[in-house]
């Protein structure tokens, strides 16, 4: 799921405020090394952090259905995890990042849920909204310095980005299939002599009752009806 995440974001950074500038998209970690190559402005989305929201951890099982609705399989809820990303903009002028990075922002801005239908491949098939958080407040433990150092490099402007996800729980269960039938409730008569003289065979099937039911509501609101 975490590429294809990698991949949504590539393509929002892209379109926006951004739109037709030419600036390129890098998910490598932002080291001295690779600042060092950079020679086009660019945007840099490094994810530092991956851990799970145990606030939306739910139990229990979700069925799954087919094109009849009929009830095929059940599965686990799915794990949701924060991944968060630095987002950093780098050319030869200081001022020159400010803009990118002011141009990333309101390009990110409006796309607080991303539905299902942009999400690709199995995370679209999911059917969940991913609510992306935008230099929000932090909650994990690593500090922004802590970051840069770890990386080599000078601490600079950036946009912490949160990505909120669904993450299957496999394996599937299989269903048995629905209840076509009802119960089948067998009576024997006895004789005198204690011997089964006959046996009596009824099907109680779901119409059936829904039928019964429905008539003995009838007869009940026609006797309440009656003077």
């Amino acid at each position: 799921m975490i590429h294809e995440v990698d991949e949504v974001l590539r393509t929002l950074l892209r379109g926006g405020a951004l739109a037709g500038s030419g600036v390129e998209v890098d998910f490598d970690a932002p080291t001295r090394d690779w600042a060092a190559r950079r020679n086009s402005p660019t945007i840099n989305a490094y994810l530092y952090d991956i851990r799970e929201d145990v606030a939306r951890r739910q139990t229990g099982q979700l069925p799954v259905v087919d094109e009849r609705d009929v009830v095929v399989k059940r599965r686990r809820p799915p794990r949701w995890f924060r991944l968060s990303y630095l987002i950093t903009a780098w050319t030869k002028k200081a001022q020159d990042e400010h803009r990118l990075l002011s141009a990333t922002l309101a390009t990110l801005l409006p796309h607080e849920l991303l539905p299902p239908d942009r999400l690709p491949g199995p995370l679209g098939a999911l059917g969940m909204t991913v609510p992306l958080s935008v230099s929000g407040n932090r909650t994990e433990s690593r500090s922004l310095a802590e970051i840069w150092s770890a990386l080599g490099g000078e601490l600079k402007p950036s946009l912490d980005l949160v990505a909120t996800v669904p993450f299957p729980a496999y394996p599937d269960y299989d269903a048995g299939p629905p209840v076509t039938e009802g119960a089948v409730v067998r009576a024997r008569v006895v004789d005198g002599d204690g011997e089964a003289a006959d046996t009596e065979e009824r099907a109680h099937r779901p119409h059936q009752v829904a039928t019964a039911r429905a008539a003995r509501a009838a007869g009940r609101r026609g006797t309440a009806a009656a003077p």
